[in-house]
């Protein structure tokens, strides 16, 4: 039920690429932004090479770029998804 396409490595890389670019448009070197951000530059550089990076720093990042907002979206429960049934199926699989 919960299968996809994409494993959370590709979730990573597609994630650190378009933050890259975000950071690119805006013209805002890795330096500037470690300034901005209070992150450190070798943590941005992580982040663009390999995805990895922890939650608060990757939001101190989307703060610089006013992109808070985007976070929002994740992990909002659908309101037409049956709990029930999920659970069920979630049972059922093992």
């Amino acid at each position: 039920m919960f299968s996809s396409t994409h494993l959370p490595p590709d979730v990573l890389q597609g994630l650190a690429s378009r933050w890259k670019s975000l950071r690119k448009a805006h013209k805002i070197s890795q330096a500037e932004m470690a300034d901005r951000s209070g992150v450190s530059l070798g943590s941005i550089k992580r982040f663009e090479r390999s995805g990895h990076i922890n939650l608060i720093s990757l939001l101190k990042l989307a703060h610089v770029l006013d992109r808070l907002d985007d976070f929002n979206s994740l992990f909002v429960a659908d309101p037409n998804l049956d709990l029930e049934t999920l659970f069920s199926d979630r049972t059922r699989r093992k």
